[in-house]
């Protein structure tokens, strides 16, 4: 029986993430209305985000040749008091697809800022290692590689790891006082110990002047995360 209030449903996997620390007061001017930044141990992060969306169905039912896609994107943490409850969310800079209708649904029913690229990914899973590349093209061929452990590892309480995974609802400014508001379920998930990592990208490029100065910025860490069935819940408005 399908669940009126799941708009979609999938797989995300093998997610890379990269995380760098930002001044808060670049991330402020994003902040949709009503919200709050979240830090960890007083870092304020935008992360990097390479994974595949396998699987894809809107109100449980596919979309021929919109199933299977990678999706790279750059975020940042926020929190959203409701009522005596704090909800820990993300805040997308930037969402890029290679599927112009994922785009189109996207942008005008979450108002989210999705952009079409050219995109293409590479997985290579060996007995001891497993790499995964996420490649996108913006202007030129840019792409996020990840090596890591082949054997996964459950995530730490109070990790930085779960901090950056654990955060369930989705926030986006659609008006000068007015935010939406969307839940994701998903179990805990599992990640991979990374070996090495490669980040050819052009932050100016992608996402605006704000973040070029990533194009020569270290990330405060790696994860390869397995990922796993996820659902995406209608949205509110407040």
């Amino acid at each position: 029986m399908k669940n009126p209030k799941v708009f979609l449903s999938a797989e995300w996997r093998k997610l890379a993430l990269a995380q760098y620390a930002v001044d808060k007061e670049i991330l402020s001017k994003y902040l949709p209305p009503h919200t709050e930044l979240d830090d960890w141990q007083g870092k304020y992060y935008v992360s990097l985000v390479g994974f595949m969306f396998i699987d894809v169905k809107l109100r449980g039912f596919n979309i021929p040749f919109h199933t299977d896609f990678e999706e790279i994107n750059l975020r940042f943490y926020v929190k959203f008091k409701d009522g005596d409850t704090w909800k820990r969310g993300v805040v997308f800079i930037k969402e890029f697809v290679p599927k112009p209708a994922i785009t189109f649904v996207a942008n005008t029913i979450y108002k989210e800022k999705y952009q079409t690229f050219p995109m293409k990914h590479i997985w290579i899973e060996q007995e001891h290692q497993i790499e995964v590349d996420y490649l996108w093209k913006n202007k030129n061929w840019q792409n996020f590689s990840v090596n890591a452990v082949s054997k996964a590892e459950e995530i730490l309480v109070g990790s930085e790891e779960e901090f950056i995974t654990e955060h369930y609802w989705g926030y986006t400014k659609i008006g000068a006082d007015k935010t939406s508001e969307y839940g994701v379920e998903h179990p805990r998930w599992q990640v991979y110990p990374v070996k090495d990592y490669k980040i050819n990208a052009d932050f100016g490029i992608n996402y605006g002047n704000d973040f070029t100065f990533l194009n020569d910025a270290k990330p405060d860490s790696v994860f390869l995360a397995e990922g796993s069935e996820i659902r995406v819940l209608k949205g509110k408005k407040f």
